[in-house]
């Protein structure tokens, strides 16, 4: 399989979570993952895009990259808008969510670039350390 990268621009609005752990899903069962590693790749698109809705305005959008390899997925997601609450309230808001996502993906990290501007990177390997 060739590196493939499928954007998708979603509304930080709760009701689209399903919209994006489908697509996620379709994206992923398509490199051949076990079934514990698309449900693993579902709930992290989940928990990322909810991270996002808990910190940011409700105009905001959400940008998800999801690039495709032979055994490796990557998604980007790029948290845009202003933050809507404080710092505090944000770290309060998200801790289930990074949980989550520790228990799901091989990596994962929260990018801050120069201008403030945060991207969220998931990676999920066939096979990988939390493969059963």
């Amino acid at each position: 399989m060739t590196n493939d990268r499928i954007y998708l621009t979603v509304p930080a609005k709760a009701e689209y979570a399903k919209t994006v752990r489908m697509t996620a899903a379709a994206l992923v069962s398509r490199m051949g993952m076990s079934y514990d590693e698309v449900g693993d790749v579902k709930m992290a698109a989940e928990e990322a895009f909810i991270y996002a809705v808990d910190t940011l305005a409700e105009d905001a959008e959400v940008r998800f990259t999801f690039e495709l390899a032979e055994e490796d997925l990557e998604i980007l997601v790029v948290l845009g808008g202003e933050a809507d609450v404080s710092d505090d309230e944000v770290e309060r808001r998200t801790s289930y969510a990074t949980f989550i996502l520790d228990s799901v993906v091989d990596d994962y990290e929260l990018l801050t670039d120069e201008s403030g501007a945060k991207t969220m990177r998931l990676r999920k390997t066939a096979g990988g350390v939390d493969a059963v």
